[in-house]
């Protein structure tokens, strides 16, 4: 493989642009393929999960393109410089970059200097060098920013190539104007609604309102109040309502209720990803009108188990993932249809998701439920990941009671799940004893298994002894114990 095409390298490496201890492992075989990889980790080097305040290395490298004029006159300020000029950097980093992320450079340039004077020197040269190194501009995360980048000598000709923007509500609008009159190619947008403080977000609603190609749009409440008759989605739902029949792919987490987005979603027709946090506001006659024909991602937040069912009912028979996060048991105390409900979800589901690959659900340890959940399994032939929570209402059920509906899912997993199943994730309203998931592991032949749980029963001596048998057998690939909220996230690798 070490002679390979370059570029079929390329190509190969770029399919793990975002698992940086590959492609770090990839930079060590040799030259060609050190030539190869460094292109894809400088084109964004702030995506990786690394904890930039400790490592010295990026900012040395930065820093080593300042001319000599400028690393004297900051070193007279007590600034810490590398004394390696760019000449003898093995590559001409710089050039490959396609990305700004303002509060990453703001902490590597910290590595140089406590001083706030001497950041703000440190900032204003760095931008200034990115500007100039690098010849187009894609991805720009600008939280936190107060620096108005776009005014740098040549920002404008690199910025109109931006496509992609990550930036929060604290920034002032002037700000947000001056990138709409420079950026209208950006196709995806994502915006952190991180001020407490009266904002129309009108400079925000310029900025989407100028978009010709927007394509993908995130909006995340980050805080827990607004004073009384506040509303800082109205402007922002009407420009993205112009936007309606381009966007496909839609996510608002909104801490509050704004009636705007009862009018606003049924105009989104062509959604491929539909996230969002409540439904519950919603009449149904309301969703009725949200149709989305060619949706393949439905996720919410809180598991509205009718308003779910009606959406999936009008989605177009292409929906591969149906997510829901994890909520606490609690929530459903007090949902008197619960029963019902979970039970015409399940239908919903296999009679309108022929291709379901990812799947989240929640039912009622009934006969009646067990009996669709089966017809689900035999339905929905092409499921690869499967998440169960098993919730019963009876406070007073049994621990013998519990690991029976175990024992029930397990043969009904047996019996009928789709050979494509290699994925399964269980909330422990779900125990299986040591017999019956011996069983199980005995039945479950020819496929490699990943179970993610998040009861720590199964970290016990015998059920550790158990899985590992099974382990050496193949059939397990892999059992794990989680917290909640990784269970609970099918993003989350097993």
């Amino acid at each position: 493989m070490s002679n390979l095409n370059k570029d079929i390298l390329f190509l190969l490496f770029k399919e793990l642009q975002y698992d940086s201890k590959s492609l770090f492992s990839c930079l060590m075989v040799n030259r060609l393929w050190c030539e190869t990889v460094i292109p894809i980790l400088w084109r964004n080097p702030w995506r990786y999960n690394i904890k930039y305040k400790n490592k010295n290395n990026l900012f040395n490298i930065i820093a080593s393109y300042l001319p000599d004029d400028i690393k004297e006159f900051l070193t007279k300020q007590e600034t810490k410089l590398p004394t390696v000029s760019h000449q003898s950097l093995l590559f001409d980093y710089l050039s490959f970059c396609r990305s700004i992320n303002i509060n990453t450079i703001n902490t590597i340039i910290s590595i140089g200097s406590s001083l706030a004077y001497n950041q703000f020197l440190l900032q204003q040269e760095f931008y200034n060098l990115f500007i100039k190194k690098c010849s187009v501009l894609k991805y720009l995360d600008m939280i936190s920013n107060e620096n108005q980048i776009f005014y740098f000598p040549e920002a404008g000709f690199h910025f109109e190539s931006l496509c992609e923007l990550k930036c929060d509500t604290s920034i002032n609008s002037s700000y947000f104007y001056g990138l709409a009159r420079i950026c209208q190619q950006i196709q995806k947008i994502i915006i952190v609604n991180n001020i407490n403080t009266e904002n129309n977000n009108f400079g925000i609603a310029k900025l989407i309102e100028v978009q010709k190609n927007l394509k993908y749009f995130e909006w995340h409440d980050d805080h827990e109040f607004y004073g009384p008759g506040l509303n800082p989605y109205k402007e922002i739902l009407l420009a993205l309502e112009k936007k309606a029949d381009i966007i496909n792919h839609l996510e608002i987490f909104f801490l509050y209720t704004d009636r705007s987005l009862q009018k606003v979603l049924p105009e989104f027709r062509k959604l491929k990803t539909l996230i969002i946090n409540d439904f519950s506001y919603f009449n149904e006659e309301q969703l009725k009108k949200c149709v989305y024909r060619d949706l393949e991602t439905f996720r919410i937040e809180h598991y509205d188990l009718k308003e779910n069912s009606i959406i999936i009912q009008n989605s177009g028979g292409h929906l591969k993932k149906i997510l829901v996060d994890y909520c606490d048991s609690y929530a459903y105390d007090y949902y008197e249809n619960f029963n019902e409900y979970s039970l015409i979800l399940i239908r919903k589901i296999y009679e309108n998701c022929p291709s379901i690959e990812y799947l989240s659900l929640i039912f009622s340890p009934s006969k009646q439920h067990f009996i669709e959940f089966e017809k689900l399994l035999k339905v929905c032939q092409n499921l690869k990941s499967l998440l169960l929570i098993i919730y019963n209402l009876d406070e007073t059920e049994t621990d013998e009671k519990i690991l029976e509906n175990g024992k029930q899912v397990l043969n009904i997993l047996i019996k009928s799940a789709p050979s494509n199943l290699k994925e399964i994730r269980f909330f422990d309203h779900i125990k299986f004893s040591l017999e019956d998931l011996e069983e199980f592991f005995g039945n479950w032949k020819g496929r490699s298994l990943s179970i993610l749980t998040s009861d720590s029963l199964y970290e016990g001596d015998d059920y550790l002894k158990l899985i590992n048998k099974y382990k050496n057998n193949g059939i397990i690939k892999s059992f794990r114990h989680e917290c909640s909220t990784n269970v609970g996230d099918m993003d989350f690798k097993i």
